[in-house]
């Protein structure tokens, strides 16, 4: 991966621009004169232009391209915007104001391709009626058989941890509690290497013993490196709304409410729904098999039916050996997943 470039003669710009960009997780190319920028102009994907050499980029005619930055420590120079213009620059960065912005502009110059993966929420209309089951499998079923870099994101603090539902809690790596006193961007690429993951999937969980809330920012941060690092990112969501499932919700593509197919359960869905349906729109109900019919349930519910989530009287037993369910095409759980997300995202 080619480095940022920086076009400076002006040392204290310079010390100023390298610790920037440290911040960022990123190194420099640095040129002092336009001349030795000529190797990296086109190549880097992003230019920061130093005032100081911003009339002499200009006069060697630099071939147009997107990404490049002037940066100055001089606000009130009236002559900032002619040279802004003259040496093809986006846009104007004027330290130290602008400081947390160049952070985020060099660390993104040093992300991958962003993958621009959706976000599907999954709630249980009631405890116990198996959202988080669903949550794991789907996220199995779409790392391995549909091949999608999956993220799969605990958002329940008192859920007893989804790496232990799937026998990782042991696997080292990052938990909220190692990412929630982070400010600011959190880069795709470094959420990819932190996190404990097998194959294409990677969990963020909790700690043992750790049931703190999920800052509002924190859940922004990590949904957004998640969009932009991975193919599908699915949220399992607690039933009370803390500021961070209304996040999670605010973002998804869809929603999926499991409820249960009895009087209670779908009552208690229909509160849950009350709840859910201020911060989004899409919501589809999967429905455990019970005593209400499920034309009957999903009236109830005034929301779409996109399926039934079936009993598996050896799936706890699976699950409780540290083992991974069985998704193949013939089994009930696979079929499930694999409509589910040919239904939710088409181009898988």
């Amino acid at each position: 991966m080619h480095r940022p470039l920086v076009i400076t003669d002006d040392h204290a710009l310079l010390d100023d621009l390298v610790r920037i960009a440290a911040a960022a997780g990123a190194q420099l190319d640095v040129a002092h004169l336009p001349a030795h920028a000529r190797p990296y102009w086109s190549l880097a994907p992003l230019v920061t232009v130093g005032a100081d050499q911003a009339d002499a980029v200009a006069a060697t005619a630099p071939s147009p391209r997107d990404q490049v930055l002037l940066v100055t420590r001089t606000p009130d120079d009236p002559d900032t915007w002619r040279k802004c213009v003259a040496v093809g620059a986006q846009a104007v960065i004027t330290l130290p104001g602008d400081e947390r912005s160049l952070v985020d502009r060099f660390a993104d110059a040093m992300e991958p391709e962003p993958r621009s993966g959706p976000v599907l929420c999954v709630l249980g209309g009631r405890g116990g009626v198996g959202a988080s089951v669903l949550s794991a499998c789907l996220a199995l079923h779409a790392s391995g058989s549909a091949r999608l870099r999956t993220l799969l994101v605990d958002a329940d603090p008192l859920g007893g941890g989804m790496d232990a539902l799937l026998g990782h809690e042991e696997t080292a790596g990052a938990r909220w509690g190692d990412l929630v006193a982070r400010e600011g961007r959190i880069g795709s690429s470094a959420l990819q290497k932190a996190l404990p993951a097998f194959g294409d999937l990677a969990i963020l969980s909790f700690n043992r013993g750790e049931a703190a809330p999920i800052p509002a920012r924190a859940m922004r941060s990590v949904l957004d490196a998640g969009q932009r690092g991975f193919d599908l990112v699915v949220v399992d969501l607690p039933r009370h709304f803390s500021e961070a499932a209304v996040e999670a919700l605010a973002r998804a593509r869809a929603t999926l409410l499991v409820a249960a197919a009895d009087v209670r359960g779908v009552l208690s869905a229909v509160q849950v729904l009350g709840e859910a349906g201020k911060h989004t729109t899409d919501l589809r109900a999967i429905l455990r098999p019970g005593i209400v019919d499920p034309d009957t349930a999903t009236a109830s519910l005034g929301i779409p039916y996109a399926g039934t989530l079936p009993d598996q009287p050896r799936l706890t037993a699976t699950l409780n050996r540290g083992e991974l369910p069985k998704l193949g095409p013939r089994t009930a759980l696979g079929t499930l997943c694999a409509s589910l997300l040919q239904d939710l995202l088409p181009a898988a």
